[in-house]
C-alpha cells in the first residue's frame, strides 16, 4: 500500500464520482452514500499515513520527502532547445502530512453536513468529489506543472458550488471568486514558465550526456558533475532537460547561467531583480488564496453565499492551499526574495490581522464575522513565515491545521442558526442558551478554541508565531519587533468581537425579531450535527492539549525550511545585489 498510499488519496474522490455520473438522478440516497464512502476511505488512509509517516526521518531536498511517487508523464525533445519533461511526482514531508490529515477530515466533515442538500444531488457531489480530488493534488504535487493542473481545477467545481447551490448573489460571490483566483492563477503562471526555462532535472541530464547508464540508480556524484558542467556553461542546450520539478527548482545549482532567473543573470525590471519580479509575482497569486489584505474581499462575499459545506471546506482547506503554496513553493526556490521582502510580507500579515478583525467587529451578520476572522487568523500564517525562525515557521504551519479544525466548526455552528431560522444577523437574536443549550456549548467551545484560550490548537499555533516574530530580530534580523507588539493586539480584538457575539446572541432573556418567531423553530441539535461537531470540538482539544501529536510530525521540515532559506537566502541576495551593482 505504501508504494501508490498517495494516489489513492488523490484519485479516491474521483474513483467515487465516477460511480456518482453512472448512477441514474432518481437514487439520491445511493449518491450521497457514495460520496461520504469515497471520503471515508480518504480520510482512512490520510489517517495511515499519518502514522506511518517519520516526521524526524527528514532533511533538505527530493530526500525529505517519503512515500515519493514517481512516473514520467509526458517527455519529449526539442531539438536544439534540449527535452521537454513533465512527471507524475508526488511525496509528502512535514508541511503536506499536516494539510492531508486535515483535507481527509473535513472531506468527510463537509459530506455529512451536505447530507441536506435536495437540488441537484447529482451535479453537485460529483462537483464536491473533484473539489476533494483537486486539493489533495495539491498538496501532494512536487513537479509544479502538476501542481499548477490541480490549483487551476479547483477553481471550477467551486465556481459552481457557489454559483448554483449559494445564496441570492451567488453569481455575483462565484463570479468574483473566479476572477480574482485566475488573476493569481495567471501570476504563477507566468512565473513557472520562467523557472522552466531556466532549470534542468540533473538526474535526468545525466542520463542524458551518458554520464549514467540506463537503469542505473541515481548517484549523488553524477547529479554533482551534472551540476558543476552546467555552471562552467559546458553543456549543450541540447544535451539539457528542462523540469518543473519543485526539489530541483530549489537548488540553486540546477540553475542555467544566464537563464532568465539565475542568480547572477543581472537582468532588471522596474530597478529589481527579475528573481525579486518573480517572487512578487508568486507571492501575490498565493496571498489572493490565503488571502491577505488588500486582496481579500472576494472571501466574505464567498462565504455568505456559500451553502454552509461549501464555506467548510473553503475556509477549513482551500484557503491553505495559499498558504501551502508560499511554503512549498515561494520561499524554497526564491529564499534571497523571501529574505529581502520579509517586512513586506510580516508587514501585511500584521495588516490582515487588525484589519480582519477590525471588520469582524463591525459585523452583524454572524457568518461574515467569521469570514473575516478567518482573514485576521491566516495573517499570523504570514507573519509566522516572514520571521524565518524556526517557532515562526512551526507556528504558521500549526496555524494552518488548527484554523482548519475550528474554522470547520465555526461555519458548522452558523448553518445550525440559518437552518432553524434562515436568519443570521446577531441583532435578531437574544438568549439561545436557554432554548438550544447543547448548541450554545459548542458556539462557546468554537468561539474560545479560535480566539486562542489556552487548551486549544489556536493558542499553540498563535503562540508559536508570536514567540518567533519577537525572537526574529536577534535570530534573523529580517522582521522588525514592532510589527509583533501590533500582531498582539489582534487577539485582544479577536475577544472583543467573539465575546460581543456570544454576549448578545446566548446570554440574557429570550428574545427573537417578531419577523422571524413564525418561522424559526429554534430546536437544539440533532445526531447529524452532533456528528459533525463533535469530532471537531476534540481534535480542537486533542491538539491543543498534545502539540506534539502535530509538531513531532511537522518539526524537522520546518527547522529544515528555515536553514534551506536563511542560508541560500543570505548568500543568493548578496549575489543578485552584486550582479546588479556590476
Amino acid at each position: 500500500m505504501n508504494d501508490f498510499i498517495l494516489s489513492g488519496l488523490i484519485f479516491t474522490p474521483l474513483l467515487a464520482a465516477l460511480v456518482v455520473l453512472l448512477m441514474p438522478i432518481r437514487l439520491q440516497k445511493p449518491m450521497k452514500a457514495v460520496a461520504l464512502l469515497g471520503t471515508l476511505v480518504q480520510m482512512g488512509l490520510a489517517i495511515l499515513l499519518y502514522f506511518r509517516f517519520d516526521g524526524a526521518a527528514l532533511s533538505n531536498g527530493q530526500q525529505g520527502y517519503q512515500f515519493v511517487e514517481k512516473l514520467n508523464w509526458i517527455n519529449f525533445s526539442l531539438g536544439t532547445l534540449g527535452r521537454f519533461q513533465i512527471e507524475y511526482f508526488v511525496g509528502v514531508d512535514g508541511v503536506s502530512i499536516s494539510m492531508v490529515l486535515l483535507t481527509g477530515i473535513i472531506g468527510v466533515i463537509g459530506v455529512i453536513s451536505s447530507w441536506t442538500i435536495k437540488k441537484n444531488v447529482k451535479g453537485y457531489f460529483l462537483l464536491y468529489l473533484l473539489l476533494m480530488t483537486s486539493v489533495m493534488g495539491c498538496f501532494l504535487a512536487l513537479d509544479f506543472f502538476l501542481f499548477y493542473l490541480f490549483f487551476e481545477f479547483m477553481l471550477l467545481p467551486m465556481y459552481f458550488l457557489i454559483g448554483i447551490w449559494g445564496g441570492p448573489k451567488r453569481e455575483y460571490a462565484a463570479i468574483k471568486f473566479f476572477i480574482y483566483t485566475l488573476v493569481g492563477s495567471l501570476f504563477i503562471l507566468i512565473v513557472m514558465i520562467g523557472l522552466y526555462t531556466s532549470v534542468i532535472d540533473p538526474a535526468a541530464t545525466a542520463a542524458q550526456l551518458g554520464l549514467l547508464e540506463k537503469g542505473t540508480a541515481i548517484n549523488a556524484n553524477a547529479i554533482a558533475q551534472v551540476q558543476q558542467l552546467l555552471q562552467q556553461n559546458t553543456i549543450n542546450s541540447a544535451e539539457m532537460v528542462r523540469t518543473f520539478s519543485i526539489p530541483a527548482m530549489m537548488e540553486p545549482a540546477n540553475f542555467i547561467p544566464g537563464s532568465l532567473l539565475h542568480v547572477l543573470s543581472g537582468t532588471v525590471l522596474w530597478d529589481l531583480p527579475l528573481r525579486f519580479i518573480a517572487f512578487l509575482l508568486l507571492f501575490a497569486g498565493f496571498a489572493i488564496k490565503v488571502p491577505s489584505v488588500p486582496v481579500h474581499t472576494w472571501l466574505p462575499d464567498a462565504h455568505v453565499e456559500a451553502p454552509t459545506p461549501i464555506s467548510v471546506l473553503l475556509a477549513a482547506i482551500l484557503l491553505k492551499v495559499g498558504g501551502y503554496g508560499l511554503i512549498r513553493i515561494v520561499y524554497p526556490i526564491f529564499p534571497d526574495a523571501g529574505a529581502y521582502f520579509s517586512v513586506l510580507v510580516g508587514g501585511l500579515g500584521v495588516l490582515s490581522i487588525i484589519y480582519g478583525a477590525l471588520c469582524a467587529l463591525a459585523m452583524n451578520d454572524l457568518k461574515k464575522l467569521i469570514a473575516y476572522s478567518s482573514v485576521s487568523h491566516m495573517g499570523f500564517v504570514l507573519l509566522g513565515l516572514a520571521s524565518l525562525t524556526a517557532e515562526g515557521v512551526n507556528g504558521a504551519i500549526y496555524m494552518m491545521f488548527s484554523h482548519g479544525i475550528i474554522s470547520a466548526m465555526l461555519f458548522l455552528v452558523v448553518g445550525v442558526i440559518y437552518d432553524r431560522a434562515h436568519d443570521r444577523m446577531i441583532l435578531n437574536f437574544r438568549g439561545l442558551a436557554k432554548r438550544m443549550p447543547a448548541y450554545t456549548t459548542f458556539v462557546v467551545i468554537a468561539f474560545f478554541a479560535s480566539l486562542g484560550l489556552p487548551g486549544f490548537s489556536g493558542f499553540i499555533s498563535e503562540l508559536l508565531v508570536l514567540v518567533g516574530g519577537f525572537s526574529a530580530p536577534e535570530v534573523t534580523g529580517l522582521l522588525p519587533r514592532w510589527l509583533t507588539i501590533v500582531a498582539v493586539f489582534g487577539l485582544l480584538l479577536a475577544a472583543a468581537y467573539y465575546l460581543w457575539a456570544l454576549q448578545r446572541m446566548f446570554f440574557g432573556k429570550y428574545w427573537i425579531f417578531p419577523e422571524l418567531r413564525e418561522k424559526a423553530i429554534l430546536t437544539d441539535l440533532n445526531a447529524r450535527e452532533y456528528l459533525m461537531l463533535v469530532p471537531l470540538a476534540i481534535l480542537a482539544l486533542l491538539f491543543g492539549i498534545f502539540p506534539h501529536l502535530l509538531l513531532d510530525k511537522i518539526g524537522v521540515t520546518a527547522t529544515g525550511f528555515t536553514e534551506l532559506v536563511l542560508q541560500n537566502g543570505q548568500e543568493q541576495l548578496h549575489m543578485v545585489l552584486s550582479s546588479m551593482r556590476r
